[in-house]
């Protein structure tokens, strides 16, 4: 697996050359259990089995896995073709135990309407959001993945202002609604986070639609990317107990995680020379 491993980013470059337009890329996660088997090396810091969040009404699971690949590109050929390409090699050595193959839905919306990842860092904040600083571990990430699955037929019921609430933003605009008139449970509300100095703490969100119509299996794939995991498992303490406790995500309510699992993201050069 190490072998293999480290041959990812050759494979990605060698799939992407036929396509160099469509920005084919590959994310390597390594649990945590895994990696003690795998490397010969302390374990990041923020390396640790996904914990379960459990609130009053909502419970975000723990299925821990050994191994995340993050496929992307402007074109489904292309991951499909690097995905194939890489089970075909690690097939002897591995379970797949989940596959979601996400999808642009409009304007960036997810399935419940809304445009998602609006506040996303870009640039150069946005690789100080993701990317470790100093230490051992410089230039990796974390990456948190859930595998949300909605009930449309109750989110749908509700009037677009309900659902407006909900969020915390305008459906049609995306634009927030302000603070003082922002329900306290509100998805945005409860995502925004600061520190002691009063900034704000941010990740980095490549949420993907996903769903097969027929089997009523759809929703939303939560990725999560940020230089310290605890940024990301403050805000979903903070949707599925509350902050009071007790005032949970109204979004909860329509989507249910099924999966939750943490990894970490090496940097290229030490997944090909560990």
């Amino acid at each position: 697996m190490r072998d293999a491993l480290a041959g990812v980013p050759a494979l990605t470059r060698a799939v992407g050359f036929r396509a160099p337009d469509d920005e084919l890329r590959c994310i390597v996660g390594i649990g945590a259990e895994f990696w003690d088997r795998l490397y010969d090396r302390p374990r990041p810091a923020g390396l640790h089995t996904f914990a379960a969040i459990a609130g009053a009404e909502h419970t975000a699971p723990s299925t821990p896995g050994d191994v995340l690949f993050h496929i992307g590109s402007q074109r489904t050929d292309v991951c499909f073709e690097l995905g194939y390409r890489l089970i075909e090699q690690l097939r002897d050595h591995v379970d797949v135990v989940d596959e979601v193959h996400g999808f642009k839905f409009f304007d960036e919306r997810d399935l419940l309407g809304f445009v998602d990842g609006t506040e996303n860092p870009v640039g150069d904040e946005a690789a100080g959001t993701v990317l470790i600083a100093e230490g051992d571990h410089a230039g990796g990430s974390y990456v948190i993945v859930q595998k949300y699955l909605h009930d449309l037929d109750g989110w749908n019921a509700l009037t677009v202002e309900q659902q407006e609430a909900a969020i915390g933003r305008h459906k049609l605009s995306d634009i927030e609604i302000p603070d003082d008139e922002k329900a306290s449970n509100s998805h945005v509300t409860l995502n925004s986070i600061t520190d002691a100095a009063g900034n704000d703490r941010k990740i980095v969100r490549e949420n993907m639609p996903f769903g097969q119509i027929g089997a009523a299996e759809f929703g939303t794939y939560f990725i999560g990317y940020a230089a310290d995991p605890d940024v990301t498992e403050t805000m979903l303490r903070r949707m599925f107990i509350g902050e009071p406790a007790g005032n949970h995500d109204r979004v909860l309510d329509f989507s249910t995680p099924h999966t939750g699992c943490l990894f970490f993201v090496p940097p290229v050069g030490f997944l090909e020379d560990p």
